[in-house]
């Protein structure tokens, strides 16, 4: 009786420990805060990708709180910004145009160590660029990522074959719609390659229908990037969307070289061609923009002069002159301070 009795103790010790173990791994919480001024040389708010659009003025990005537990297998990440970065995408604006914004809110669990489920609100897969300043080397926005999804909710599985070789395949909503009045209408995939060390590539897969869309959309996009030294990093993105029926969509490429003087002073540059393809009896308008940016660190402070020339030659972005006449070309100035934690 009394050895059954030290058997049931250890037992509950040992399903004490592991339980313990498991809840033994801390919240993470991280997160950015950033502001910024900007100047155009015509004096007017020109080249308008979502993000810094004003002229002459000490804005604010946004602050991101970023929250993420693994319990066991299980783990989730909740992640919430406000601020005029997160307004284009909105949930809940409020009376002066200001708003929050659900970046992520998922759930993930690991059946084992090579195949995993995700399901919730997700930061989207595709593109180069994502909405947090602190992933980014520049400030502003490219127009691919403008353009394309910002969040894909919906249901994914992701198969590791190895280190250098994952699969993942999913069901999700339209773009950017924590609600789809459409129903899950949309499937992708990502193939992840790593071939060497310091270079990744990832081919991305989005199709699917939108609600009141005259035609289903396919995007096929590719992002990689390769560490050729350890002072010399390349980026490529490039991308085509297609809407059926010959409704539109669009097709670009940008590359991003970026150069480390030392670990807190960095130069880069991204030069990018965008193509916004005609619908039915409309013509098709191409825009070209070179970005030279500059990181400067000290700490989780970034710092980030940035100058940027854009060309319209189809004037379909509605440059103006300072004299209020168009204008196909664009440039400004800016400066950023972006803090990470």
């Amino acid at each position: 009786m009394k050895f059954k009795s030290l058997l049931t103790i250890a037992a509950i010790s040992v399903a004490s420990l592991s339980y313990g173990q498991e809840e033994s791994e801390a919240l993470q919480i991280s997160g950015s805060v950033d502001t910024y001024f900007k100047y155009d040389l015509e004096k007017s708010a020109n080249i308008k990708t979502y993000f810094a659009n004003e002229h002459n003025s000490v804005s604010i990005g946004m602050i991101d709180l970023a929250l993420k537990k693994t319990t066991g297998k299980a783990s989730f990440v909740g992640e919430i910004s406000f601020g005029p970065r997160g307004q284009a995408q909105s949930i809940v604006p409020s009376a002066d145009g200001e708003s929050f914004h659900i970046q992520n809110l998922y759930v993930n669990y690991a059946f084992s160590d090579k195949f995993t489920m995700t399901a919730g609100y997700m930061g989207t897969f595709v593109g180069y660029e994502v909405i947090s300043p602190v992933a980014n080397f520049n400030y502003s926005t490219s127009y691919l990522f403008g353009w394309g999804p910002f969040q894909n909710a919906g249901v994914k599985g992701t198969y590791a074959f190895s280190d250098k070789a994952s699969l993942m395949v999913g069901l999700f909503n339209d773009w950017n719609a924590y609600e789809d009045m459409n129903g899950v209408s949309h499937i992708g995939a990502q193939l992840m390659l790593a071939p060497v060390e310091g270079w990744s590539a990832y081919i991305n897969f989005l199709s699917g229908s939108a609600a009141g869309s005259p035609g289903t959309g396919t995007i096929i996009d590719l992002t990689t990037a390769y560490q050729v030294t350890e002072k010399f990093k390349l980026g490529l993105n490039a991308a085509d969307y297609t809407v059926a029926n010959d409704n539109g969509g669009y097709s670009g490429a940008a590359i991003y070289p970026q150069y480390a003087f030392s670990p807190a002073v960095s130069l880069g540059l991204r030069g990018e061609y965008f193509n916004m393809k005609g619908s039915a009896g409309t013509a098709s308008s191409a825009i070209t923009a070179i970005t030279v940016s500059g990181n400067l660190k000290a700490g989780g402070l970034t710092f980030i002069p940035e100058v940027r020339f854009d060309s319209d030659e189809d004037l379909t972005q509605g440059f103006m002159k300072s004299s209020g006449a168009l204008t196909k070309s664009a440039s400004q100035f800016s400066l950023a301070a972006v803090y990470a934690f």
